[in-house]
């Protein structure tokens, strides 16, 4: 399976030259042209790696930066921020303060960034390897290959109640609010959409396909769902 980029920049040629380059060299890619499309498309997107600019509209690189590192689904995926400005140390610094992982500033040389990407690609793969299957209880995730096991017998999930299910049970007897089961899960802005009908019409189907184990997603009125 090739390994796959999210790249997110506003200039359509700069878009075109970068995702051409990189599938030229092996690797997989999704574009985006601002954050909030970002934050929208990586959820279901799955990529290794995101790179992104710094100034877009709708959202920059770094807010971006910063909700893709508060999202529970998407915080171990490595960031490369791409600034077209001459940055200072301290610039630089505070770019890592979002949790950027890396930074190239432009025109910067594209084996140099695609050097970049491999080194976060080695360097997660080998924490993914430790982790490609969970167990909770009766669960048993495949996080590679998307599937889960019940007391080992597969069970059919959509896309998006596996995401639901996973962020559930890896935060055992933690509340998970609505609003950011919505971001972590869905990767809405809440700030533009929160509709907790979303979130309760996916855990109802949840607990019919997943049968008894679904009594451990727990309702908390007024507040979310936890996972017991």
């Amino acid at each position: 399976m090739k390994e796959r980029v999210l790249i997110v920049d506003d200039d359509p040629e700069l878009l075109g030259i970068l995702q051409k380059y990189l599938e030229n060299h092996g690797l997989e890619t999704i574009t985006a042209a601002n954050g909030s499309e970002a934050l929208a498309k990586a959820p279901s997107g799955r990529p290794d790696v995101i790179i992104t600019d710094v100034e877009m509209p709708r959202m920059d690189g770094f807010t971006l930066c910063r909700r893709i590192k508060e999202n529970k689904v998407l915080a171990d995926i490595p960031v490369i921020i791409m600034t077209g400005k001459k940055k200072s140390e301290a610039d630089q610094v505070a770019g890592y303060g979002y949790g950027a992982d890396d930074y190239v500033v432009k025109p910067f040389s594209y084996p140099v960034l695609l050097a970049k990407i491999k080194s976060m690609l080695r360097r997660t793969a080998k924490d993914r390897k430790k982790s490609e299957i969970f167990k909770s209880h009766e669960l048993e995730f495949d996080l590679e290959g998307r599937t889960i096991k019940i007391k080992g017998k597969p069970v059919k999930l959509t896309s998006k109640e596996f995401d639901l299910l996973y962020t559930l049970a890896s935060k055992p007897g933690k509340v998970l609010s609505l609003n950011s089961l919505l971001e972590a899960v869905w990767g809405y802005n809440t700030a533009d959409y929160n509709d907790p009908h979303t979130v309760e019409v996916h855990v109802s189907n949840l607990r019919r396909k997943i049968g008894a184990a679904g009594k451990r997603i727990s309702a908390v009125p007024g507040h979310g769902y936890k996972f017991d």
